[in-house]
């Protein structure tokens, strides 16, 4: 009945008062004879493991992470900025008043200075210069805080240019070969692109790959503005002058441009580090810049060129053109110096009680484009304010039996650079130890739940879902999350973007991002309190509402005698994923046979079957020793690195999960078997029986770790 009975004995000092509140808990609760076990747990630890839970949800308030929030928004905090340094420090210095013990991991990284020269104007048919900044509002204090500054792209080159204007739609890869086929020459020219779609580092890279010489990125009201709904401050939609910030980094690796594959020690480490010359890196060289729609109509609304193919019309009362013509030139010029920046990653670590060398990691970054309400920290705040509330029952007795880290990450929003280099220095110690990782960017903007993550990790996210009320009803939040007549919700595949990438696409460790979603102003000066406190979070509910998910889920993967894995997941799923794969090989006009690798599912299925069953029998004998466990659950850490492939995936050897990574080609999406899925979306069939012979070997290696895994359990 206990979380750790090696540990917490009541003789003990200081366990005194667990185990009376235990006593009075339990006299209320169910008998042990009517309790349902939890995956992974004896019947006695989930007893135990339930009370623990019930005392987590009483502790996250509302009070205590609007308070976190207000004072991480304060000022805007870009990455290598003073202001956010000081967000680093409030971040240690509340886990450490905490209880957690607090590492403050630096890297000298290559970044973009704050605040580059950026400008776009007209030049004919009449010079008029640009806006591409927020327009101050009186009903939102934060929008004229004078650290506040136009919008720009990191990692854009450096160049003054003056050219004509084509219309390219999203930018997307497709956009740029539909011009090639209409005729349309970017040679010389500034392609105009509208965002979403695609990443916009991939926007660039089509267009200098196409011969632009620059590029300019605004926001359509087709895509979040007044078609979608009443614009800033009356509705939560864009304004005519609400701009997008964001990074162009497109590389085959993640993290620090300078050090691939290895983390960015700071000069002073008194650790040589290899770092390449910023000319043999291939960045964007051409300049590149974001404006709002109320500039960018004053381009669009001059061209005279041929209309626009169907389905890139947007939401601008004109008819849209691909070309501008020569009487309509646009001068762009980006003036952004770059150089070695320190950035700080920030981790809080709760020592495990019995199995302090197994990690489950909970993050999120805390570095914003502007203050970075939403984006990131809701999620920092709804963190430290688990934090606290861990930390509050390992004063009470009840630690953790796994160690829980809590991961701030610095430089995510200029290429999850903070996260990455953390992997690349921890890699040994990660791929042995590091049961699970869950990622809280952007956790917290309104009331809809969601979540995507590895296959393992999906039994223990609807667990905790439905462990969790949600603020806004009587029910739990899986009850508001699952569609009326669906057998469950859906928990999507993790595609780019954000921290996970490093631990489940380079080091193949199970993650998950889980986010309770609404009310965005994406990468604006407008994500700010103001905003969230308004349209997010009113009454900063949903902040500790997301707390206590996290919470349940990571207490219940630390806490486990064997570890919860939804191991049936594994066929089930990449059975969907293949049938996906013929799917879209079917759309491209293409015939594939993967009947090696349908094959290899039923004696998957069957292991993973056997050893779930034989697992849960192990689990009903009883109190099971750590000597007996230790081994058991360095096997079940094990599983997900059958599908790493050490070469690393086609033109991204940093990403080295077979089962998933980023769409190469937009840099946000899922692609599910990345390997396959390229040899068809590049029509290169020739090479694809050498990937699935790879991916064989991957499912027939997996097989035969349940299979070991469920002997070891005999």
């Amino acid at each position: 009945m206990d979380t750790v009975r090696q540990n917490l004995l009541p003789g003990q000092p200081g366990n005194r008062l667990l185990w009376a509140f235990l006593g009075l808990a339990l006299s209320a609760g169910p008998s042990l004879s009517q309790l349902q076990p939890m995956a992974g747990f004896t019947a006695a630890r989930s007893e135990a493991q339930l009370q623990m839970e019930k005392h987590l949800q009483e502790l996250p308030a509302p009070d205590a992470f609007r308070r976190h929030l207000e004072i991480l928004t304060a000022t805007p905090h870009p990455a290598g900025s003073a202001a956010n340094a000081r967000a680093a420090q409030y971040i240690a210095g509340v886990m450490e008043q905490a209880g957690l013990a607090v590492e403050r991991h630096e890297y000298d990284v290559y970044l973009p200075r704050p605040a580059p020269e950026v400008s776009v104007a007209l030049v004919t048919p009449i010079r008029l210069p640009l806006n591409n900044q927020e327009y101050i509002l009186k009903e939102d204090p934060y929008s004229a805080h004078p650290d506040l500054g136009p919008a720009w792209n990191a990692f854009s080159a450096s160049g003054d240019v003056t050219a004509e204007v084509v219309y390219v739609n999203y930018g997307r890869k497709e956009d740029f070969e539909q011009l090639r086929q209409l005729g349309v020459s970017l040679q010389g020219k500034i392609a105009v692109a509208r965002y979403g779609g695609n990443y916009r580092g991939f926007k660039a890279k089509y267009a200098q790959e196409s011969g632009a010489v620059g590029l300019v990125i605004y926001t359509d009201p087709a895509d979040g503005g007044y078609v979608s709904g009443l614009p800033y401050p009356e509705g939560q939609f864009l304004t005519e002058s609400t701009v997008q910030r964001g990074s162009l980094l497109v590389l085959g690796y993640t993290g620090d441009p300078l050090t691939p594959f290895a983390p960015a020690l700071p000069l002073d480490s008194g650790r040589k580090v290899k770092r390449l010359d910023p000319a043999q890196v291939p960045f964007t060289t051409i300049p590149v810049t974001p404006l709002p729609y109320g500039s960018a109509v004053e381009i669009l609304e001059r061209m005279q060129g041929q209309p626009v193919p169907a389905g890139w019309q947007g939401g601008l009362p004109f008819a849209y053109r691909i070309g501008g013509g020569p009487d309509l030139t646009v001068r762009l010029r980006v003036e952004q110096p770059k150089g070695l920046t320190r950035i700080m990653d920030v981790v809080g670590t709760l020592e495990g009680a019995e199995f302090p060398d197994e990690w489950v990691i909970l993050g999120c970054h805390y570095d914003a484009w502007s203050f970075g309400a939403e984006d990131p920290n809701g999620g920092t705040a709804m963190l430290l304010t688990l934090a606290e509330a861990l930390g509050q029952l390992a004063r009470e007795g009840f630690r953790p039996r796994r160690t829980v880290k809590i991961a701030h990450w610095d430089a995510e929003e200029l290429g999850m650079i903070g996260s990455a280099e953390w992997v690349e220095e921890f890699r040994a110690e990660l791929s042995a130890r590091a049961v699970a990782y869950i990622n809280a960017d952007v956790a917290v903007s309104g009331p809809h739940f969601g979540a995507a993550s590895s296959p393992t990790l999906k039994g223990v996210i609807i667990a905790a879902t439905q462990a969790v009320a949600h603020p806004d009803t009587a029910l739990s939040v899986y009850a508001s999350w699952s569609p009326p007549k669906a057998e469950e919700p859906g928990i999507g595949t993790l595609g780019g973007g954000s921290d996970h990438l490093g631990f489940c696409a380079h080091l193949g460790i199970p993650a998950a991002a889980l986010s309770m979603g609404g009310a965005s102003l994406y990468h604006t000066n407008y994500d700010d309190f103001a905003f969230f406190s308004r349209f997010c979070d009113p009454h900063f509910v949903y902040g500790p509402a997301m707390a206590r998910i996290d919470g349940v889920m990571a207490l219940r993967l630390a806490n486990a005698d064997l570890l919860p894995y939804d191991l049936g997941r594994y066929p089930t799923d990449l059975q969907a994923h293949l049938k996906a794969l013929a799917d879209r090989a079917g759309q491209l006009g293409l015939t594939i046979d993967l009947n090696r690798l349908t094959t290899t599912l039923a004696p998957l299925a069957e292991a993973a079957a056997a050893c779930a069953a034989r697992r849960d029998q192990r689990l009903a004998t009883g109190e099971l020793t750590a000597a007996f466990l230790r081994p058991l659950n360095r096997q079940l850490i094990g599983l997900e690195r059958a599908f790493l492939y050490l070469p690393g995936l086609q033109d991204r050897p940093w990403n080295r999960s077979l089962y998933a990574s980023p769409d190469p080609f937009s840099g946000y999406d899922a692609w599910p078997l990345p390997g396959l899925r390229y040899q068809v979306e590049t029509r290169d069939l020739e090479g694809l029986p050498v990937w699935e012979s790879t991916y064989v070997q991957a499912m027939e290696d997996l097989t035969r770790r349940l299979q070991a895994l469920t002997a070891a359990l005999q």
